[in-house]
């Protein structure tokens, strides 16, 4: 059974993906961490050289940019690919503004507010499990703490476009998204379906920017359809 490579979001860590690993109980599960380095190319690389062989690789958010940089540098090691609440594109200028500022106020001591203020309230749908959710990110950020925060800031703001990528991906692919997404919409979702035509678009109701908390069954079914399909 091909082993399972999971790559948590922007400040997350293995929790990110609630139960659902438990689910996959037969098959072996690599958590791989997003922290070490302030490239994705880096980062990309540090997960290949401890990943097995040949893998089926998941990614959530910056988790999922990742995942298509280690399609790009060895796309021979990836067996099956999914992508949720991602984006394949380059940051926008908008978007790279807000990176230094947001940084210099996470090393000075500010990444709670940071967290709580500038980023969290964009992450989910309304809901009972927003709040506990909410709590469990911001638990996440500040375990990871404010240089981890830097790198990966640093690593999103200068990170390539992969629509090259994914349009050379031939394998199965899954690409998820939760209906309420706002850092993430459904465009960039569309597009990416678009740039892997045999990939399956599945959006889960009740989830904005991570459904395996807010909405883990139908997140479960739909990535246990992707790892028999």
């Amino acid at each position: 059974m091909t082993p399972l490579v999971l790559i948590p979001g922007m400040m997350c860590d293995a929790r990110l993906w609630g139960d659902l690993p438990g689910r996959f109980a037969r098959r072996m599960i690599v958590h791989a961490p997003c922290s070490e380095a302030e490239s994705i190319e880096a980062l990309a690389g540090l997960i290949l050289a401890d990943a097995p062989p040949r893998f089926a690789l998941a990614g959530l958010s910056m988790g999922g940019i990742v995942a298509m940089e280690i399609i790009r540098q060895a796309p021979e090691r990836v067996e099956r690919l999914a992508l949720l609440d991602t984006n394949p594109f380059a940051e926008t200028e908008a978007v790279r503004a807000r990176r230094q500022p947001q940084i210099d106020r996470a090393l000075a001591g500010e990444l709670a507010s940071v967290m709580r203020d500038e980023m969290k309230p964009f992450y989910l749908a309304p809901g009972p499990r927003k709040a506990a959710v909410l709590d469990l990110c911001l638990d996440m950020a500040l375990e990871l703490g404010p240089e981890v925060f830097a790198r990966q800031s640093r690593a999103l703001r200068d990170r390539p476009d992969q629509s090259g990528t994914l349009r050379g991906f031939s394998g199965p692919a899954l690409v998820l998204m939760g209906r309420h997404d706002q850092l993430c919409p459904l465009d960039r979702h569309e597009a990416m379906h678009r740039m892997m035509p045999q990939s399956h678009l599945v959006i889960i109701d009740g989830a904005g920017h991570l459904p395996p908390l807010e909405q883990p069954e139908p997140t479960f079914e739909a990535l246990q359809n992707w790892l028999e399909a």
